[in-house]
């Protein structure tokens, strides 16, 4: 194959319709099948924020306790150290 036979100018105007159509119709299948993906599974929410983990020992604190993002949610029993 020659450079001369991938030349746009070689094409006959009849190969130049139907090249233009097969573009047009990619086109409009690539939005249609973008509009569906949206459809089936829609873009994903912001991501949960990460889970801060924090454990109490200190001379003061409460022994054992265990905090998820500032919250209290339970003590670990019998553990002076982690």
């Amino acid at each position: 194959m020659s450079i001369h036979e991938l030349s746009l100018d070689a094409a006959t105007p009849g190969e130049r319709r139907a090249r233009d159509l097969t573009a047009a119709l990619l086109r409009l299948l690539s939005r249609a099948l973008g509009l569906l993906a949206e459809r089936v599974a829609p873009a994903p929410s912001a991501p949960a924020p990460e889970l801060v983990l924090e454990y109490h020992a200190d001379a003061g604190a409460p022994e054992g306790a265990l905090y998820v993002n500032g919250q209290l949610v339970g003590h670990v029993l019998g553990v002076q150290r982690l």
